[in-house]
């Protein structure tokens, strides 16, 4: 059984998916009752699940008539991509922001969810034991190499 947290994002997710601009605005309050559960689980469930490196912006306006707006963010296309992809990296990656890049290539289902489990595991800071900078300087180029072969054409 799915907790109330993924229940929750997948509300969203869906709500945004069929929004033509990528984006929803909600009140936390509303969406808090809709659900039976507490503010904070929906501000939870926003700040754990809708990131900038999971491929959202979230904005918020506090107040009487606040709201949290969520906008999905698209990855560039094609050579873009790879400068993208690039950038993201860098010479050095932390395991936060590496996952949150494997989750935006699979939402844009650049990636199966078969692919992205095996990235995930390749670049775990269980799998990479070694001291830090050396294991986020391993992880880059790990990231790199597979992206580059299961991207490339």
């Amino acid at each position: 059984m799915r907790n109330i947290s993924d229940i929750i994002e997948q509300y969203l997710k869906s709500i945004i998916q069929e929004s033509p601009e990528g984006t929803v605005e909600i009140q936390r309050n509303d969406l808090a009752e809709q659900f039976s559960c507490v503010p904070s689980q929906i501000n939870y469930v926003i700040s754990t699940r809708f990131t900038l490196e999971k491929g959202f912006l979230v904005e918020s306006k506090r107040g009487g008539g606040g709201y949290i707006r969520i906008q999905r963010i698209e990855l560039p296309q094609h050579s873009a991509l790879h400068k993208h992809l690039n950038h993201t990296i860098g010479n050095m990656i932390d395991q936060t922001v590496a996952e949150g890049l494997i989750y935006q290539l699979e939402e844009a289902r650049l990636l199966t969810k078969r692919e992205a489990c095996l990235m995930r595991a390749a670049i775990s800071r269980e799998c990479l034991n070694v001291k830090l900078p050396y294991r986020d300087e391993l992880r880059a180029r790990i990231m790199k190499a597979m992206l580059v072969s299961l991207l490339g054409k």
